[in-house]
């Protein structure tokens, strides 16, 4: 077992926490305008209807607000998790240890992100919503449909896109790590982590689309209460019957290249200013 699996002291997860906040608000700001044309894409309404190629970084606010908070928070419990799991399997299980690691960290993740989704998506979707802020779109959510239904809908399908996306990436990221650790005498520089971090979430975010796009129209869908059936399974259903296996990938292209871009600058920023940070908490 290397020596960064080794369980680490608590003091150690405060460089995690600056290096994933940083690593957060880097990509959204990077590439927030091919999400906005993504989910404008899997938008029931249309792409056009929905605001076509206008206003991209629409919404932009309310993510960088609470990007920071999210991935610091992702990746502080992602670490922590992997430090005191990993010593107390064989290494050859460590896939399993990372697997694990990022489901947990996903879940209390998602009880910042989701609220964030649900103003952002609304925003980049919704022309009349341009001049209204996140908060006001969250209370009117609030007042409509509740705490679970408003603040919190979609929240079980994000969490299931979510999860298996992480139990896809970053094991990818990590055997893809080791890989090139194996062939450079235990060494990683930034660039290749960022490579690295590419392939994993291109791959990832392609093989995982119809997951996202059930999330996007749960989201979407303006009358919950009365529609019970806005469920994954069946809104995927829908989207079959609708368009056929292609319906299901909608969106796939800019969410595929998001994520390919989203990922080099994702995990080398993540881990190039995870270093600097441990040089200057460890000194």
């Amino acid at each position: 077992m290397e020596s960064s699996d080794k369980p680490k002291p608590v003091n150690s997860y405060v460089a995690p926490l600056f290096a994933g906040a940083l690593a957060g608000i880097s990509v959204d700001l990077a590439l927030y305008p091919l999400d906005t044309l993504k989910t404008r894409l899997q938008s029931e309404q249309g792409f056009q209807k929905a605001g076509g190629f206008r206003g991209v970084y629409k919404g932009l606010t309310t993510v960088a607000a609470t990007s920071m908070p999210t991935t610091a928070l992702f990746f502080v419990c992602y670490e922590a998790t992997k430090g005191l799991v990993q010593p107390l399997v064989l290494p050859q299980y460590a896939p399993l240890v990372h697997m694990f690691a990022a489901s947990v960290s996903e879940v209390l993740a998602c009880v910042i992100r989701v609220p964030t989704e649900i103003a952002k998506q609304r925003k980049q979707t919704y022309v009349g919503m341009k001049r209204l802020s996140a908060v006001s779109i969250l209370m009117d959510a609030y007042k409509a449909e509740g705490f679970r239904n408003g603040l919190y809908r979609g929240f079980f399908s994000t969490v299931a896109r979510d999860i298996p996306f992480s139990l896809i990436e970053l094991p990818v990221w990590e055997l893809l790590k080791t890989m090139v650790k194996e062939r450079n005498n235990g060494e990683i520089n930034g660039l290749q982590s960022a490579i690295c971090g590419s392939i994993a979430g291109g791959f990832t975010a392609a093989v995982t689309t119809p997951l996202d796009l059930a999330k996007t129209r749960i989201m979407l869908a303006e009358d919950y209460t009365t529609t019970r059936k806005l469920r994954i399974r069946p809104v995927l259903t829908s989207i079959y019957l609708e368009s056929g296996f292609k319906g299901l990938f909608a969106g796939v292209v800019p969410r595929m290249t998001a994520f390919t871009l989203g990922g080099f600058v994702f995990f080398g920023v993540y881990d190039d200013s995870k270093k600097l940070f441990e040089k200057y908490f460890n000194r």
